[in-house]
């Protein structure tokens, strides 16, 4: 314990060297990335943790689906359980896979996006997107959390900014959450900023990107609720007059909590877990022991949350939120992307 602080500065500083070296040995041509027959549209951030990337992907998705293009999500499915194997998660017709065997995001990508794109997760992007050319036809890609994604050429660079923590503290993982220089955004596209209703200015933040990014488009958003499902359909009632115990398992869980309050709920417990968590019965015991002892009515939890809860039982009902990007001027963020794909 005594060492922890002295030894998490020097490795924030090796991994931004690293980073950074990695990225000009692209940039000057030592290392090339290879490039798929089809256009790649990438949605990335400079920090770990959530900034809103998942639902950004499927609007992404869902823009070159409705101009008629055959669209598959390339996606490495973060702790699935075997990451070296490539899985088929869909077809963009039919959910093939498990979330264990997908990975959450991957997973609830797909339901999401039945009939308007497919989704692939393996660690090789290229690879697979070779076999989404040849097996189903695919015209255009849309790589999630691709910005640090080297090899793979992409003809478009979304990079998503939380506007709650943009910079993720200002240091190198795995002192704070950057995954790399800020002199990387230069290599950006277009910036879409999220969660800015949680947040009273942007302006210095618009800013400050600005010049950093040399003045590259900068797209507003904000996380809307569509929907309060409950896990078990059987269930219904007026969740909206019952007190409530929220958890997740995601990479910014102070701003799903925030959502809740700012939606008016009476939120009796918060309880996070790490990203992308595999909850377990004792997890779902506790959470259910927890909520009483709170006297919560009901719990509630994230869409990505419940693709892994089906089959674990609770004594409380259970409710999750569906949640969409709103953009502002999206007509201009379509034409970028839809010029990309020409």
């Amino acid at each position: 314990m005594i060492m922890k602080p002295l030894i998490l500065p020097p490795l924030g500083t090796l991994y931004g060297i690293i980073t950074r070296t990695h990225a000009r040995l692209y940039e000057r041509g030592t290392f090339h990335a290879a490039t798929l027959e089809r256009p790649v549209i990438s949605v990335g951030n400079i920090t770990v943790g959530g900034t809103g990337k998942t639902p950004m992907v499927a609007w992404v998705a869902q823009t070159l689906a409705s101009a008629g293009k055959k669209v598959c999500i390339l996606t490495r499915g973060y702790k699935r359980e075997n990451p070296k194997q490539r899985v088929l998660v869909s077809d963009g017709k039919t959910v093939f896979s498990k979330p264990a065997e997908a990975g959450d995001e991957p997973y609830l990508l797909a339901s999401i996006l039945k009939g308007q794109a497919a989704v692939i997760s393996d660690a090789n992007r290229f690879a697979a997107g070779q076999d989404a050319i040849k097996h189903l036809r695919t015209d255009c890609f849309v790589l999630d959390d691709g910005f640090q994604h080297f090899r793979l050429a992409r003809s478009l660079n979304i990079v998503m900014i939380d506007a709650t923590d943009p910079w993720g503290g200002g240091r190198m993982v795995p002192v704070g959450r950057l995954r790399e220089p800020l002199t990387g955004l230069k290599r950006a596209d277009c910036f879409v900023l999220t969660r800015c209703e949680q947040v009273d200015s942007i302006e210095t933040l618009r800013s400050d990107l600005a010049k950093l990014s040399g003045d590259r488009p900068i797209f507003i958003s904000r996380m809307h609720t569509t929907g309060v499902k409950p896990l078990d359909e059987t269930i219904h009632g007026p969740l909206e007059t019952m007190s409530i115990a929220a958890f997740c398992a995601v990479g910014n869980p102070t701003s799903f909590f925030e959502q809740l309050r700012r939606t008016s709920y009476d939120v009796r417990m918060e309880k996070s877990f790490p990203d992308h968590h595999v909850y377990t019965q004792t997890d779902i015991d506790y959470l259910n022991l927890a909520a009483q002892n709170s006297k919560a009515e009901a719990l509630i939890t994230t869409a990505k949350d419940a693709v892994k809860l089906p089959g674990l039982k609770f004594f409380l009902p259970c409710y999750f939120v569906e949640i969409e990007i709103e953009i502002e001027n999206a007509a201009e963020l379509q034409r970028l992307i839809l010029q990309a794909t020409l």
